[in-house]
């Protein structure tokens, strides 16, 4: 019974946040010194403005193929196209039916959806949530009545499992979108970090997986990591800054006119630096280099490219 309440609050904690409820403000901290140069043209990685993963073997437009190096999960893509849900914030109204998970011993498997849900996203993120040595898939999953959720896949033997997932926002055209995964606590696995209506008041959240349940471990309001209508789902990275072997987290403010990098710690998500920039970030935020040498590279709506440094 205690499990099942315990359960059930985190569900409604999860749910407060998507709906815009309990975000707070980033925690008042002493911030960095870090500013922004700008690159010229030769200076310029070129997956800061194209993809550089491949394309997903279902030829599904803008969709691209996860790949992991290890682990029993190496691939995953999405499959059966599909235009049921009339949303179109990716760019275009074709979202997939349908998750295909490869093993390493190269056979593949697959999750169909039901009639009322799609995947709207450009490609599910293979990480070993949970520190357990078996790996996870992690997905946006909407609902034509309910808007976005995060969900959770896994294999059991031969069969692509949804392990768990977050609430549907609630209303149709709502979406959201994950920054990073990567190791942001203390303990043996990662968490997700994401942001819930990036487009009307994005609101920041971190989401620790165990024992196939999520739990909500800190808020914050006041950033956005997409443009609406675009299929660049990279604006944020994960970057251990100061050599502890626990990540930061790089991500626009609400305008995107700004890089923030912040901390979750126990008391919150303390904002560590801002940065102003001429214009919105649009492309990739890539992450160089750790500890004091940590440099993040952003791309702008007017062309221009920075590295962000202390």
């Amino acid at each position: 019974m205690a499990g099942r309440d315990e359960l059930k609050s985190h569900c409604a904690k999860i749910l407060m946040l998507l709906l815009g409820i309990v975000a707070l403000a980033p925690v008042a901290y002493a911030q960095e010194s870090w500013t922004a140069t700008r690159l010229n043209k030769k200076q310029v990685t070129p997956a800061l403005f194209a993809e550089t993963r491949p394309a997903a073997p279902s030829g599904i437009p803008y969709m691209l193929k996860a790949e992991a190096a290890s682990g029993d999960i190496v691939a995953a893509w999405y499959s059966q196209p599909t235009t049921r849900y009339d949303h179109g914030v990716l760019g275009d109204k074709i979202e997939g039916g349908a998750l295909v998970v490869q093993k390493a011993n190269g056979r593949t498997y697959n999750y169909r959806l039901s009639p009322l849900e799609v995947f709207e996203d450009i490609a599910p993120r293979i990480a070993d949530l949970d520190g357990d040595g078996v790996s996870e898939v992690v997905t946006i999953l909407s609902s034509l009545p309910g808007g976005a959720s995060i969900a959770i896949f896994g294999m059991n033997g031969d069969t692509v499992e949804k392990l768990v997932s977050t609430p549907f926002i609630g209303r149709p055209n709502r979406w959201l979108n994950i920054a990073a995964i990567a190791k942001f606590g203390r303990g043996a696995g990662k968490q997700i970090a994401f942001v819930a209506t990036p487009h009307i008041g994005g609101n920041l959240g971190f989401l620790a997986y165990g024992n196939r349940q999520l739990a909500l471990v800190k808020t914050a309001s006041g950033f956005s990591n997409h443009k609406i209508g675009s299929p660049e789902l990279r604006l944020g990275a994960a970057a251990d800054i100061d050599g502890d072997g626990v990540s930061e987290l790089a991500l626009p403010g609400n305008d995107r006119k700004s890089l923030k990098i912040v901390r979750l710690t126990s008391d919150g998500i303390k904002t560590l630096a801002s940065v102003s920039l001429p214009s919105p970030i649009d492309k990739a935020i890539i992450a160089e280099g750790t500890g004091k040498a940590t440099t993040f590279t952003v791309g702008l709506e007017n062309g221009s490219a920075y590295k962000i440094a202390r």
